[in-house]
């Protein structure tokens, strides 16, 4: 019998499914740790639970420590200390450390975190990457600008995603995120080169330093551009076969950059260029599932149960590799305008056309308010052991399919 506790600040769609996987599990006695109160928790999770522990703040490794301690009353000394979002994944591995419990150390924890150090990292083992620099005033910022050329990415040290990257495209544009952006000794950010070329993903596996599984998807268009036009419906494909030489640099570099980074045990969500050159270079790192549908989208594509998997190897220190046995696509529905949702235009033809395919759909609704991220107001996901087939119906319902939003 494993004693693990799940950190979840938020009980979330997607955060409540990994922590149902986890209390499913047998031979594991888990206690959750969350800001939510027992009585939000949901009742068939709740009675699956060993233990409950309320913070104020979740991402505070002090608060964290204490709820560790105090569950152990409850559930047993926690031998297993997990949670999904990139943002716990240092105050977690602190945890880890003061308490002896085994998992992602904070060296690691913060090489795959601050995205500043990640390059640092990368370059240093040969592992081809953006340039960057971490800048803390507007003279660090021009002086990296003037090195580099336009245009260049600007980003947050440790966020996560997409979340608060702008293109700067000229020294105007510059002058304006400087303005808007309060740079300081203890507020840097990171500006990057910008990456030209196709945007994918690499998603793995790695177990005693080996990486066991890996998966590939490509962003349509990237990720980048679908921040910078809200109006976009965008589409993220897992081709059936990854095999050959278009991935063919990825499989060599994904994991050399997982092993320079020091991870041993995880699954990781990697985002790496295709350059118009041929050659690879990688973007960001993150220690935890992927987003975006991304974790239900490999579960279709192999037949397996993603979110299961995951918490058996942060919990057991197991992963069953599945074989891939076909194409998924996610489309993602976005209104244009502002407001709510005031109709879903073009629905039955697309159904006529692709409905046989799609396994999974999240409809806009009338009266629904427009997204704050760039998810969008819904989503369409289909599969098909034939990847041209999932291409097609992925188009389809991109250009098919228009949803309205309007004030009022």
């Amino acid at each position: 019998m494993v004693v693990a506790a799940f950190v979840a600040p938020y009980l979330m769609e997607a955060t409540t499914r990994f922590v149902s996987a986890a209390a499913e599990l047998p031979d594991v006695r888990l206690g959750l740790v969350t800001c939510e109160p027992v009585e939000r928790v949901p009742p068939h999770l709740r009675e699956r639970l060993a233990g409950h522990w309320r913070v104020e703040d979740a991402l505070d490794p002090r608060q964290l420590q204490w709820a560790v301690t105090g569950l152990a009353g409850q559930v047993g000394r926690v031998e297993r200390l997990v949670g999904a979002l990139e943002q716990l994944q240092v105050p977690l591995a602190q945890v880890r450390e003061a308490l002896g419990i085994p998992g992602m150390d904070v060296r690691t924890a913060v090489n795959v975190r601050d995205k500043s150090q990640m390059k640092e990292t990368l370059r240093a083992a040969g592992v081809p990457c953006a340039r960057h620099a971490l800048v803390r005033s507007p003279a660090e910022a021009v002086a990296f600008a003037d090195e580099v050329g336009f245009p260049l990415v600007a980003k947050p040290p440790a966020g996560a995603g997409a979340q608060s990257t702008f293109r700067l495209d000229d020294g105007d544009v510059l002058r304006r995120w400087l303005a808007a952006v309060p740079l300081g000794p203890h507020d840097p950010a990171l500006l990057e080169e910008f990456l030209t070329g196709e945007e994918h993903t690499f998603d793995s596996v790695t177990l005693g330093g080996s990486t066991v599984w890996s998966s590939i998807a490509d962003y349509r268009p990237p990720p980048l551009e679908v921040l910078r036009n809200p109006w976009i419906q965008w589409t993220v494909l897992l081709p059936r076969d990854v095999s050959g030489p278009r991935y063919e640099g990825i499989h060599r570099w994904g994991p050399a950059a997982l092993k320079a980074l020091g991870v041993t045990d995880a699954l990781t969500h990697m985002e790496w260029f295709a350059q118009p050159d041929g050659s690879v270079a990688v973007s960001e790192v993150a220690a935890r599932p992927p987003g975006a549908q991304l974790s239900s989208m490999h579960g279709y594509a192999h037949d397996f149960d993603l979110y299961r998997a995951w918490t058996e190897l942060v919990v057991h220190g197991r992963f069953a590799v599945p074989e891939r046995r076909y194409a998924a696509g996610t489309a993602y529905l976005r209104g244009m305008g502002h407001g709510r949702v005031r109709a879903v235009h073009g629905l039955d033809a697309v159904q006529q056309q692709v409905g046989h395919l799609v396994v999974e759909a999240r409809i806009p609704q009338p009266g629904q308010p427009a997204a704050t991220d760039y998810l969008g107001e819904g989503y369409a996901m289909v599969r098909d052991p034939d990847t041209a087939v999932v291409e097609d119906a992925l188009h389809r319902i991109v250009s098919g399919v228009r949803v309205e939003l309007a004030e009022g």
